[in-house]
């Protein structure tokens, strides 16, 4: 490796420490749980109620340490892998030279918004440093002819804009086989072998030039790393959704990405985009399979991001994240019902690696990274769990009524014991680890960029009203992910259709269409509970009132109007709206388009294997190579 490139010092010791960590406040929280449950003994429903509040407990255990970690990182200004501090200037050796594609695969997407946004990030390149060259290749599968015939004329547009700032290479493809996977494998088998890396990016990424120059050098650096991530932050959100989860992406992400790139070290996680593949390790280690049996757990690997990072890690490659670069960005639905349309889809593929948990020779902190990925989503099925399972025992203990005389010829009552004082310490404890990761967050923009979030007072004001806004909608996104658990547990599987992006604000008619049945039930809970038992009532304030006013919180969160009146109020402000970077500013997606117009050939292709990997029969790592300009490297596969 270059002399410059960050090491990873003491890996495996991170990881037990952090795993200690982790295990250590769990089984206090599940401790005092059990103190709490078991004071006259314990049932059924309160063993279930233990085991389920052990997972949840975990989870926000170990999101805590992260969060923990990475501000740690932050104040110090710490590399995550090197612990070092990060040098400037390039890393890469002097001479060396490569080759990068910008892909970006599309699927029957809004071209306008396509074009656009690969405009703005490849004029960004400017003038690139010697020994760098990047072109942009569009990958598209799209299946209406409609789209198909816009993206062609756009595209032969584009390449006369960007001829001599940076070459664009269309492709259409008639299938749709292996969907996104299917895609960029259908790069790498016709024109991989002309280019050492691939930087793929989503229709709606935005990356400056200065962050794909950063990627590229890194890449050059290290022979050993075939995959590079960054974090992308959401941009250009207008309705409230939209920006407190951009408000909360761009305050909290680089800290809590941070923390677990620590303790992931080299075997860190793919997000599907805005990350930078060497294509020869790809091509070699990420031929996806089908899964046996049906969809919805069969098939195509839906989820193949993290699946692809597995395979890379397997094969001796490293994977890693730089959660220190900024000017990568994304979009992201607009309203609660697209954003749980595109969950409904990411339930259905992070399900599917629970299969891939017994893999061979998989790293495992990539078998981790399938198993959080899966309870990302059955967390909120176990909460509900929690929740139902807890009102059925406190309704029991309403109804009926105590027994104080359990023998016939007792003389003395058998009094109730009460429950030890630890159930506030507990509360408090786990709210304090939810809310932990958000003050740290806002502790660290406090000090570090106050004036990017419109000034301290208005930083703290906007905190806490994403603070609150997040917990109103939790029960919501419950019951919604709760139930796409069980639809595809139970068979049901969903089309993989293009994401909706640009802001729109709901009519009531949908948003009660979606959410009556969930308001229904969230009123007779509450009716319920405060009938028969008014102190659990209370206690599940926060759930009831959340699904009760499902439909407004739906409908107002989808507000264009609020969502810009917060935002010339100077709340929910975030860096890239007061000082835009020049890839985000410099985005103008053009309401017409050319309406004919044919692109230019694809270079002339180089075919190659992509042999489809197996997670049954033994596997033998990869052989793998230099940059250009060094001396073929065939190390070991790095288990660390």
């Amino acid at each position: 490796m270059n002399e410059h490139t960050p090491e990873v010092p003491w890996p495996r010791w991170r990881r037990t420490l952090v795993g200690m960590a982790i295990a250590a406040t769990t089984a206090l929280g599940v401790w005092t749980m059990f103190k709490i449950l078991y004071v006259e003994g314990i049932t059924p429903l309160e063993m279930a109620i233990l085991g389920l509040f052990a997972i949840t407990f975990g989870w926000i255990t170990m999101a805590f340490w992260s969060a923990v970690i990475g501000f740690v990182l932050h104040l110090t200004g710490r590399d995550p892998l090197s612990l070092k501090r990060r040098g400037p200037g390039p890393m890469r050796p002097a001479g060396s030279r490569s080759r990068t594609a910008l892909v970006m695969p599309i699927h029957n997407e809004d071209v306008a918004r396509v074009a656009a946004g690969l405009e703005t990030t490849c004029m960004d390149l400017g003038e690139l440093p010697e020994g760098i060259d990047v072109e942009a290749f569009v990958l598209s599968d799209s299946t209406d002819d409609a789209v198909v015939a816009e993206e062609k004329a756009a595209m032969a547009a584009l390449q006369q804009r960007l001829e001599g700032h940076c070459r664009l290479h269309y492709r259409h493809r008639d299938s749709n086989a292996g969907r996104k996977a299917g895609n960029l494998g259908d790069f790498c088998t016709r024109w991989g072998s002309h280019y050492d890396y691939m930087l793929v990016v989503d229709a709606d990424s935005l990356m400056s030039g200065t962050t794909v120059v950063e990627l590229i050098d890194e890449m050059m650096a290290n022979p050993r790393l075939g995959l590079l991530q960054t974090v992308p932050i959401p941009v250009r959100q207008q309705s409230l959704f939209g920006r407190c989860n951009q408000f909360a992406a761009a305050l909290y992400s680089p800290m809590l990405a941070a923390g677990l790139s620590f303790w992931h070290a080299t075997a860190a996680n793919y997000f599907g985009h805005n990350a930078i593949i060497r294509v020869e390790a790809f091509t070699d280690a990420c031929g996806l399979p089908e899964l046996p049996g049906k969809p919805p757990l069969g098939g195509d690997i839906l989820s193949h991001d993290f699946v692809e990072a597995a395979l890379l890690r397997r094969a001796g490659w490293q994977v890693r994240m730089r959660t220190d670069l900024g000017g990568s960005y994304e979009e992201m639905p607009s309203h609660i019902l697209d954003y749980a349309k595109r969950d409904r889809r990411w339930v259905q593929g992070n399900l599917q690696h629970l299969r891939l948990l017994n893999g061979h020779g998989l790293h495992v902190l990539s078998r981790l990274h399938f198993f959080f990925g899966a309870l990302a989503y059955l967390s909120s099925l176990v909460w509900l769990a929690i929740l139902v399972i807890s009102t059925i025992d406190a309704l029991i203990r309403a109804l009926v009524p105590t027994n104080f005389f359990t023998a016939s010829s007792q003389l003395f009552p058998d009094w109730p014991i009460a429950p030890p004082n630890l159930i506030i310490p507990l509360l408090i404890g786990t709210l304090g680890m939810l809310l932990m990761p958000k003050v740290l967050g806002l502790i660290l923009g406090l000090m570090r960029d106050p004036e990017g979030y419109g000034g301290r007072p208005k930083l703290v004001l906007s905190m806490l009203v994403e603070t609150l806004f997040a917990m109103l909608i939790a029960p919501l996104m419950m019951v919604f992910h709760s139930r796409f658990v069980i639809q595809v547990l139970t068979g049901r599987t969903v089309a993989w259709d293009p994401q909706s992006r640009e802001g729109r604000a709901l009519p009531w008619r949908e948003a009660f269409r979606h959410t009556w049945l969930w308001s229904l039930i969230g009123a007779v809970w509450a009716l319920v509970t405060w009938a028969y038992t008014p102190s659990f009532f209370l206690w599940l304030t926060p759930v009831w009132l959340g699904l009760v006013l499902a439909a407004p919180l739906v409908r107002w969160s989808s507000s264009l109007t609020i969502g810009r009146r917060l935002a010339r109020a100077g709340l929910l402000l975030v860096p890239s709206e007061t000082r835009p970077p020049r890839v985000v500013a410099d985005l103008h997606i053009e309401s017409q388009l050319p309406s004919s117009g044919a692109p230019a050939a694809p270079p002339s292709e180089r075919p190659r294997d992509m042999p489809v990997q197996s997670f049954r029969r033994p596997h033998q790592s990869a052989e793998v190579h230099s940059d250009p300009g060094h001396p073929i490297d065939t190390p070991t596969p790095d288990r660390r």
